[in-house]
């Protein structure tokens, strides 16, 4: 539709104000939407703010933040004596491909390359014996079972194990405080839903794991970055929730020191704003046990706890679960149950099972991990010496900075030296960290080295430095 007149766009736009929240960000999320499924494609203008405002019968402010807005996310250019423009589509990692994310990590997944090494999706793909195991006692415990299986907050069976976890951490949590979901990322999704209304404020560090951003925007939050001590002055702006990865954070493995921890707990509830705890890769430290919960050190009920098996056990162990106040758990149970009438049994009693044997599932995961840490750490140095990061205290991987340049454009040319590598942007909410790249460390010592020289010659052909010939030719 190229060189859109405006009653053509008016008409495209529809009905864009009847939602709820700021009409900005319901106009933003129109255009969006028309940019992103290439209806708008790039280089078409867009009119001009009061031009618009008056065909919509809005406030030129509303068309000014909602090009703002697109501007900031890099759907659009806006320059003096040129108007506002479709911006071309080397964009950030918010970007959609025909409705889905285009974040690297998720379009890895849903067209995996061949032939690629793929440092994008940090999960473990060797699922231990111990959850053959597991799956098999559980197949035993459904002899003479009379259950329909339709549980939205989980099965009795892994409520009641993962409450005897927390309470063993220093967090005493009973079984209605559980909610068990098919993985984190329907944790945070349902979070999303049942905290976020259009046009909140969500509060998360930067970097951070970029599924919870992505579980945000589209609940059409505004994202906002923070950082621990300026939490305190963000909190009494009212957001709807904070986010924080304290324990092996994704990306870098930082742990955060049990005083920080404690104050977080305290502006929470000083503030009474919800603040999840991601802990995904809590079980996955380096140098001893996981540091307690921020929910241990919580005075009421804002703080609420994810987790999961996925990286301590398996990715495609879907079982994950949110540990909160009763009466949000129910809230979150009724939500749930209208999109999905609960996760499958099976697993849920094989992660029941995992669970009272978690000392012997997490010591080999975490030495293979903290080996194969060290390892990669090792070859960065010794091949990629310009490259700078500090070592992860534990998790899967670590945040590396390259000296010149944009891993955007890198990540391409590594690609065609078979090795894929997630931008930093997709790790950060205002899109910046653009030198940055995160790379996960659980592939064997072997193919981490093979990674590494590939991802030097990479480096040498993207600086300048060498001419390195492709090994592969890939169309992603």
């Amino acid at each position: 539709m190229k060189g859109a007149n405006l009653d053509d766009l008016v008409d495209l736009l529809g009905r864009w104000a009847s939602g709820r929240g700021p009409l900005y960000l319901l106009l933003a999320a129109r255009l969006r939407a028309l940019i992103d499924d290439g209806v708008l494609p790039p280089g078409d203008p867009l009119p001009p703010d009061r031009v618009l405002a008056r065909r919509l019968a809005v406030g030129r402010g509303t068309v000014v933040a909602a090009y703002d807005l697109l501007q900031q996310e890099g759907r659009v250019t806006r320059r003096r004596g040129s108007g506002t423009r479709v911006a071309a589509l080397d964009l950030p990692a918010s970007r959609t491909v025909d409705g889905v994310p285009a974040n690297p990590l998720l379009l890895h997944l849903l067209h995996p390359p061949d032939g690629v090494a793929l440092l994008t999706c940090a999960a473990p793909d060797d699922p231990p014996e111990a959850l053959r195991e597991a799956y098999e006692e559980a197949a035993r415990s459904l002899s003479g079972l009379r259950d329909l299986g339709y549980r939205p907050a989980g099965h009795p069976a892994l409520r009641a194990a993962l409450a005897a976890y927390y309470t063993g951490r220093g967090l005493p949590t009973e079984p209605g405080e559980i909610m068990v979901t098919t993985g984190a990322q329907q944790a945070l999704t349902l979070l999303a839903g049942l905290l976020v209304a259009p046009g909140d404020t969500v509060l998360t560090e930067s970097p951070t794991y970029p599924g919870a951003l992505e579980a945000f925007r589209h609940a059409a939050a505004v994202v906002r970055p923070v950082t621990p001590e300026g939490l305190g002055a963000a909190l009494r702006e009212r957001p709807a929730l904070a986010y924080f990865v304290p324990t092996a954070r994704n990306p870098d493995g930082a742990i955060m020191p049990v005083p920080e921890r404690r104050r977080l707990a305290a502006l929470a509830a000083e503030h009474d704003v919800p603040l999840v705890d991601d802990e995904v890769c809590a079980e996955l430290c380096f140098s001893g046990p996981a540091p307690p919960p921020l929910a241990a050190f919580g005075r009421g009920e804002q703080v609420i706890t994810v987790g999961s098996m996925s990286k301590l056990v398996w990715g495609g162990l879907r079982v994950g679960w949110i540990r909160a106040a009763a009466p949000l758990v129910s809230r979150l149970s009724r939500l749930r149950a209208v999109h999905d009438l609960g996760g499958e049994v099976v697993s849920q009693l094989a992660a029941a099972a995992l669970l009272r044997r978690l000392d012997e599932v997490r010591a080999p995961r975490v030495r293979a991990l903290a080996a194969r840490h060290d390892h990669l750490c090792a070859e960065l140095r010794a091949r990629l010496p310009s490259w700078t990061f500090e070592p992860a205290g534990g998790g899967q991987t670590i945040w590396v900075r390259v000296p010149r340049g944009e891993v955007d454009a890198f990540a391409q040319v590594a690609l065609r030296h078979g090795v894929a590598v997630p931008p930093g942007r997709s790790f950060d909410p205002l899109g910046g960290h653009a030198d940055r790249m995160r790379l996960h460390f659980l592939l064997p010592p072997d193919e981490l080295s093979r990674a590494v020289n590939n991802l030097a010659l990479a480096w040498a052909a993207f600086d300048g430095t060498g001419r390195a010939a492709a090994r592969h030719t890939l169309i992603v």
